[in-house]
Parts: structure tokens; C-alpha cells; sequence
């Protein structure tokens, strides 16, 4: 039986393309054929993303920050610039965006971009309540097979993604028991920043704040370097959802890779104490996820910010910074990005009733994670971490935020996407927005 990521891999001559002898694609979908791109937030990860978004045609650049998009321009100077991504939006002739924006407009500007025909490749997360994810998560559903749509979660082009998920699905530790994932990133804020001056004339500071309730502008929020910045402004609940929708994001994913799991049923989670400004640092959650056609039902587990699993036999966890572990009837598997240890457990556990895959069958490489997406577009659409794969992913780990915030299990119904044992748990699925912004423009 193929899995997921094989079938990715074979089902190249679709969409309406010819594949030559040479190994060439011709046809309308064809990748010679360059996508019209937006990118949508241009420094940080949309810089990361400018040498591989220049083999297409980069028509539109939007920033709030004049100074960041001028620069941008100097490279795609054919490209229309915006400051607002709304209008940036309603530029013609457009094929596929590329959201590198703050946490908090991501879920509007990817939705937004499929209610026009857009194919988009949003950086993580996906939303910041579980109600965003899950609308744009439908609105991709219902335009499957029309629209490609990948997760910025680039590690998981790592291959020891395949790798993990070969073991498991292989039954190197046995039957799968538990998964926990956890990430070490302690970054303390005590609360919104005081306001201080006045915003620079190159920074759209109402813009920034977009759908949020407006807070006072303070440098304090731009004070990162590239690819970083992220660090001063996603840990306040208004504006992100901390180490759940950084980092947790990327090691989460190395878990989810190898679960084919739905969304859960249930919830719990502690911490340190309820910050209504300030997303916890210490924080662990356990979310219950049902059984599918090859495993049981599991316990899917996230640690962050000192909070740890208890180590197996001659592991010390604590000694790598982000990583996950399945637990088996016959061992454990603990991973990172890069490397993995199966550590058998029990007389029985002799490994001899594991027979390694042969190597035909071994996944093929991911390639490049943004090519893939590009690629996607112009062919059969499919990503390895599109908006369903990833956007259940977050859902889980948010409505594990929702449990904190709420102080006891929840109960869920991932169908009707409501939590059935608790109104305030219910109503904190989703966030309030200024007047004048709407999820679905």
C-alpha cells in the first residue's frame, strides 16, 4: 500500500501535462511556464523565499514597511508595490501568493487569496485561533484539486522526516502507544509594550496591527533582525500564539508526518500561570486522537519552555533542544530534525519482528520545499503540507491553548469544531477583530 508521501512522488503526469522521454513536461500546466506571484511581506522569511521565487514572475510586492519593500523592488523592479495587502490582492493577472506576514494576518490573507483563484504558500501557522484554521482549512477543501496550498514548515524537507515515518509505520518500536513532541525556547515577556513615540514615517503601523485590537506602537516590537523578528511581537496573544506557532509548529510537524491522524477529541493542558497579555513559556498539553486503519487511538503530548517527558533508558531528552518520541509496545523512537534512536525495550523486543523496507520502497526525497509548492501549481496540486495536512496539525496544538486558558479537559468535537463540556472553552475557539476586518473578504 502506497502512503501519502509516495503517492506525491508518482503522480507526476496529471493536471493535464505530458511527460517526454526526456524528462521534460510540456502542456498549459507546464513548469516552463512562470506563475504571476505576490509576495505578501518581503523581509524575513519573504527574503528567504526572493531566489526562489525569481525563476517566476514576481508581479506584486507588498509590505508595511516602505523601507523593506523598497528594497525588494531594486530586485523584482517590474513588480506593482502595495502597502495593504487588500489591494495588493486585487491585482489582475495574479496566479499564486506568498504570505510571510505576521502571525496574526496570515489565516485572512491566505483565505482571502482562495476566495480569488489563488494558489497560496502561507508560512506557519496557518491562523492563530482554532476558528481561522479551520475556515481557511475548509475554504482549501472545497477548492481541492483547483488551488495548491503548502505550510511554511520547511524542516520538513529534512529527510529524516521519511525516515521517522518509515520506522513507525513499519513497526520498528511496534504498536504505537504515545507521541510527545517538546521544544526548550524560553523567551519571558511581562506584557504589552508601553507605548514609546511615534511610529517611523516607512511603517504602516495601523496596517501592521491589521485586524487586531490596536495597541500602542513601540519599537520594542521591531527590534529583531531578519527571520527573527518574529520573536518580539508572536508570544502576545493578540499578535501570535508563542512557541505553539514557532517552533512547536516545525517540531510538532516531524510527529504529525508520521500519525496520519485526524483531528482530536479532547484536551488538557497546565502550565505556568494565565498571562491574559502574554502566551505561557512553561506549558505542556495532551490531546487525545482517535485510532485509524493501522494504529490505536493515542495520546499526541507537546512540552515547551522546561516542561519535558520523562526520559527513556539511557536518554537524557533535556540534552536536545526540540525533538519528538513515539512510544511502542517494543521500544521508543526519539528524533530531532536530523538523526533518530530506536531504543528496544523488554525481552521481547529483539527486533527481529522488524524487517527494515527494501530499498525501492524507501520514500523518495522531498527536494525543495518552496519548488515543490511552485511546481504544485503548475501541475497535479499536490503539496506535502498543504492547508488540510497542516491545518489540522495547528488545530490540535491551539486547541491544546484553548484547555490552558480555559483550566480543565475539554471535550471536542472536531466536525462541528466546537468544545461540547465548556461555553468558555467554546468561545475562545476564536479572537475578536477591529471593526472594518473580516476573515472572509
Amino acid at each position: 500500500m502506497m502512503n501519502r508521501r509516495q503517492v506525491l512522488r508518482t503522480t507526476v503526469a496529471g493536471g493535464g501535462l505530458l511527460v517526454l522521454r526526456n524528462g521534460m513536461l510540456k502542456g498549459a500546466d507546464a513548469p516552463s511556464n512562470k506563475l504571476n506571484v505576490a509576495l505578501i511581506g518581503v523581509w524575513g522569511r519573504g527574503g528567504a523565499h526572493q531566489d526562489g521565487l525569481s525563476k517566476e514572475n514576481v508581479a506584486a510586492l507588498c509590505d508595511v514597511d516602505e523601507n523593506h519593500l523598497a528594497e525588494a523592488a531594486k530586485r523584482f523592479p517590474q513588480a506593482k508595490t502595495y502597502v495593504d495587502w487588500r489591494k495588493c490582492l486585487e491585482q489582475k493577472g495574479l496566479d499564486a501568493v506568498v504570505c510571510c506576514t505576521t502571525d496574526h494576518t496570515h489565516a485572512f490573507i491566505a483565505n482571502w487569496a482562495m476566495n480569488r483563484g489563488l494558489h497560496v504558500f502561507c508560512e506557519k501557522p496557518l491562523g492563530n485561533s482554532v476558528e481561522e484554521v479551520r475556515v481557511v482549512r475548509a475554504n482549501y477543501l472545497k477548492n481541492k484539486g483547483k488551488l495548491a496550498t503548502q505550510v511554511g514548515t520547511q524542516r520538513h524537507s529534512h529527510p529524516n522526516f521519511n525516515r521517522v515515518r518509515e520506522l513507525i509505520r513499519d513497526g520498528a518500536i511496534g504498536e504505537l502507544k504515545r507521541v510527545c513532541a517538546w521544544g526548550d525556547r524560553q523567551i519571558r515577556r511581562p506584557g504589552y509594550l508601553p507605548a514609546q513615540g511615534d511610529p517611523p514615517k516607512h511603517l504602516n503601523y495601523d496596517l501592521w496591527i491589521g485586524p487586531s485590537p490596536h495597541h500602542p506602537y513601540n519599537p520594542g516590537y521591531f527590534s529583531g533582525g531578519p527571520g527573527a523578528n518574529c520573536l518580539q511581537w508572536n508570544m502576545y496573544w493578540d499578535f501570535g500564539s508563542g512557541q505553539i506557532g514557532d517552533m512547536g509548529s516545525h517540531t510538532m510537524d516531524l510527529a504529525w508526518n508520521a500519525l496520519d491522524a485526524g483531528l482530536p477529541t479532547s484536551a488538557e493542558a497546565k502550565g505556568e500561570k494565565f498571562n491574559p497579555e502574554v502566551t505561557p513559556v512553561e506549558l505542556e498539553m495532551h490531546c487525545e486522537v482517535p485510532a485509524n486503519d493501522w494504529r490505536p487511538a493515542i495520546r499526541v503530548s507537546w512540552y515547551q519552555g522546561g516542561a519535558m517527558p520523562k526520559s527513556p533508558a539511557w536518554v537524557n531528552l533535556k540534552t536536545i533542544g526540540h525533538g519528538v518520541m513515539f512510544t511502542g509496545s517494543k521500544g521508543v523512537l526519539v528524533a530531532d530534525f536530523g538523526a533518530r534512536l530506536i531504543i528496544p525495550s523488554g525481552d521481547a523486543a529483539d527486533m527481529t519482528y522488524y524487517t527494515p523496507r527494501p530499498k525501492e520502497k524507501v520514500i523518495p526525497p522531498m527536494g525543495d520545499f518552496l519548488n515543490e509548492w511552485i511546481n504544485a501549481c503548475k501541475g497535479n496540486r499536490r503539496t506535502s503540507c498543504d492547508f488540510d495536512y497542516g491545518g489540522k496539525m495547528i488545530e490540535l496544538m491551539l486547541l491544546g491553548l484553548v484547555a490552558y486558558r480555559v483550566g480543565q479537559k475539554i471535550e471536542y468535537d472536531g466536525v462541528a469544531g466546537r468544545v461540547t463540556n465548556s461555553d468558555e472553552g467554546d468561545g475562545l475557539l476564536k479572537r475578536q477583530y477591529r471593526p472594518g476586518w473580516s476573515l472572509n473578504g
